[in-house]
């Protein structure tokens, strides 16, 4: 009997749940492309395990035919980092939506990263809370009007690449939920990368905070607004490819070619910088002042939480032996605690 695994297909990923989000929204199209990836890595489905906290986007585990834990808001990084520091042979992938992830949950969004452990994390950013019905968020524009922001938000947003890149992301990708083949490339970019891998998806909550990506999805404006990432590549865009960026000292700033002005003398991207200066400047880019990168921010090797971890338990074994628990909890001062007179 052969012993190769079986060819899966994107149905194989499909629960028996029924889908219950918002016809139109985003997170559809986000859960289609998933679908779709995880069978090209040629795993096996009980190797993989979805960790969500709370919000929409965190149903997400019901929805794909693998392990999964729909767990604590804000808490799924924590809960993803004890997984996998004992289960080296599961892909494990974190999804969150940017209140989840930024608000209540980013103290353990920054750690994970900075730990560089070999999580899969995924940002549905729609730029409010749509769970409880369109409150602000941590990623809604200052101003922004709400039902707990009447008077319009005075909170500035975080910029959750910026975040990531700012705690030395080994992986950094932004994508938009209607770009499906862009959409797939950057998860299985993601799958494949050692160490923790962040993807923001820009996701249109077509209820609460419908066209919050307008100028970055509408035919007519898309190419104007977005700057495609492509490693070693001059940073071109525009519908006729006619504008790049370059930096003037330190200060990026928007040029026309042809006008005095080559490809050769445009800023390149380097995904693979160790110096992440020119990932969090791209990071940076905001509309409608700079046209806003999709693709890979920064792809680079460091160290692997979960791989020193194991490291250090197997040192340790090799120099003291296997433990026992029941002797390490005799040791040391003890106490018997017994009714008073």
């Amino acid at each position: 009997m052969s012993s190769e695994l079986p060819q899966l297909t994107a149905s194989d990923f499909a629960s028996d749940q029924d889908v219950r989000w918002c016809p139109g929204c985003g997170d559809y199209s986000i859960l289609a492309q998933m679908k779709k990836m995880l069978p090209t890595l040629g795993l096996p489905r009980e190797n993989i395990v979805f960790i969500s906290g709370i919000g929409c986007s965190s149903r997400f585990p019901y929805y794909v035919n693998t392990y999964g834990m729909h767990s604590i808001h804000g808490r799924a990084p924590a809960f993803a980092t004890g997984l996998k520091s004992c289960r080296d042979d599961l892909q494990v992938w974190v999804i969150t939506g940017d209140g989840d992830a930024l608000s209540i949950g980013g103290n353990h969004f920054m750690h994970a990263i900075r730990r560089n452990i070999d999580i899969k994390i995924v940002m549905f950013n729609n730029r409010i809370y749509g769970l409880t019905k369109g409150q602000y968020s941590p990623t809604s524009p200052i101003h922004k009007i709400t039902k707990s922001s009447p008077l319009g938000s005075i909170d500035r947003p975080l910029n959750p690449l910026s975040v990531a890149i700012g705690c030395e992301a080994s992986f950094v990708a932004r994508s938009i939920d209607v770009n499906i083949k862009h959409l797939g490339d950057m998860l299985h970019r993601a799958a494949m990368h050692k160490g923790t891998a962040f993807i923001e998806v820009y996701q249109n909550c077509n209820i609460f905070n419908d066209g919050a990506w307008d100028y970055a999805t509408d035919r007519q404006t898309k190419q104007e607004n977005t700057l495609q990432l492509e490693h070693g590549k001059p940073l071109i865009f525009g519908k006729n490819r006619d504008k790049g960026i370059r930096l003037n000292g330190t200060v990026p700033e928007i040029v026309e070619l042809g006008k005095g002005v080559s490809e050769d003398d445009l800023l390149f991207h380097d995904e693979r910088a160790e110096e992440p200066t020119l990932a969090y400047l791209l990071s940076r880019f905001r509309h409608p002042e700079f046209p806003e990168p999709i693709g890979v921010f920064r792809d680079v090797q460091r160290e692997i939480y979960d791989q020193e971890l194991r490291r250090q338990i197997e040192d340790s074994r090799k120099k003291r032996g296997t433990g026992d628990f029941d002797k390490l909890f005799q040791t040391g001062d003890t106490w018997t605690v017994g009714s008073s007179a």
